[in-house]
């Protein structure tokens, strides 16, 4: 009813300044014209300021990155330059890489191989499931070519045959990857295959995966490969196969300069990635983010803190979140309470004590054993002496002189 009431109010005052306007004369029925405009030209440039003041307001809006706002396990923002740690949380959280493995794979491969060398792909890696490139056992191809295979399409076939080609079998290439992560200080990273499908005793975390991302952008031709969309790789015989990124990021974000995807399920959705704005170059990486859209979203909005903490607009934040180290079974040791050391220490204790009453039961019950066995044993001795007497007094009786 109010609308409308304002709708009838709207038109009957319209009304009226026509009747108006049509029996006025031609001068002051201009002059009415001439402040109706002015009036309107007003409200449009308050529109404007307004819209302006929204954009504003929504382009400059500080995120603030706190550990509840960020839904990955572990996240970490780096400048790319100098190493500086922009904003991180649970940094030093050990978890599944993933398919942010092949990064290093790569790495390891232009670092030792020559790209233009020509290789034969094994059965083995012909085989190796489930995200394949769709190599046939015995197709020749460059090592170049594999690993646009494996870097844009996520390919474990092409991986492997990196690995192979590289070093031999995949359990050489192995001991190359861990040699190269300790060399670039990623001490808290394990590999124990080419292409990061699951497996025990292997973890990185984000501040060493943005570590290797930050030393791979520093090779042209994997920087290239990183950011190329789409491609065609050929084989030596002619046949060719369409790879697409799997970095969604490579349609929307122009400032990005590529990056890796990785996902299974117990390591959930990965991605480690770098991007450029005025001369500055950031490293995001991402582990254990539930989905890939809040992928994207995290990524987008770490990339903006962190050129607003590059810009001193924000100061660098350290987040650790407990539940996160919870679920992952590591216990954290507590410096602030006295309490919890003593606690700790009687706990010590009391363990120690058990320990030493079981240990002397241990020991009274084993004497117990031995006494009871040396008994028998003295019991045994004169029973038969007793029996020996016996026979002696008998052959003394019967003696026949």
């Amino acid at each position: 009813m109010r609308q409308l009431l304002v709708v009838s109010r709207q038109s009957s005052v319209k009304n009226k300044l026509a009747v108006s306007i049509r029996s006025t004369t031609h001068g002051q029925s201009a002059k009415i014209r001439r402040l109706l405009r002015l009036d309107y030209k007003l409200f449009t440039v308050h529109c404007s300021l307004f819209t302006v003041f929204f954009l504003f307001t929504i382009y400059f809006l500080p995120f603030t990155a706190s550990a509840d706002e960020i839904k990955s396990r572990a996240a970490v923002v780096m400048d790319a330059v100098t190493g500086r740690v922009l904003y991180a949380k649970n940094p030093d959280l050990r978890l599944m890489p993933a398919s942010t493995t092949k990064l290093m794979t790569a790495l390891v491969v232009v670092e030792k191989a020559n790209l233009s060398s020509v290789t034969t792909v094994s059965k083995r890696a012909a085989n190796t499931a489930p995200t394949r490139a769709g190599l046939k056992e015995g197709d020749k191809v460059t090592i170049e070519t594999l690993l646009y295979a494996a870097l844009i399409k996520s390919a474990n076939d092409a991986s492997v045959a990196l690995a192979e080609a590289v070093a031999g079998s995949e359990k050489e290439f192995i001991k190359l990857m861990n040699r190269k992560a300790i060399a670039i200080g990623a001490n808290d990273t394990r590999f124990i295959n080419p292409n990061g499908l699951p497996g025990k005793g292997q973890y990185t975390t984000a501040y060493d995966l943005s570590k290797i991302m930050r030393q791979a952008i520093k090779y042209p031709v994997l920087k290239e490969i990183l950011g190329t969309r789409v491609a065609e790789v050929t084989t030596e015989t002619g046949k060719t196969i369409f790879v697409k990124n799997t970095n969604k990021l490579l349609w929307s974000d122009e400032e990005l300069l590529g990056g890796k995807t990785g996902y299974t399920h117990q390591a959930r959705h990965c991605f480690v990635s770098a991007g450029e704005r005025n001369n500055e170059t950031i490293v995001v990486a991402l582990l254990g983010t539930p989905s890939r859209d809040l992928l994207w979203k995290e990524t987008e909005d770490l990339m903006t803190f962190g050129y607003r903490v590059m810009n001193n607009m924000d100061e660098p934040v350290v987040y650790l979140s407990r539940s996160d180290y919870d679920s992952a079974k590591i216990i954290k040791a507590s410096y602030t309470k006295k309490t919890n050391i003593k606690s700790q220490k009687k706990t010590v204790k009391n363990k120690k004590s058990k320990r030493n009453t079981v240990a002397s039961k241990n020991k009274t019950l084993k004497s117990k054993q031995t006494a009871k066995k040396k008994k028998d044993i003295k019991s045994v001795e004169k029973s038969r002496k007793k029996i020996k007497r016996n026979i002696a007094r008998r052959g003394e009786d019967g003696v026949k002189g």
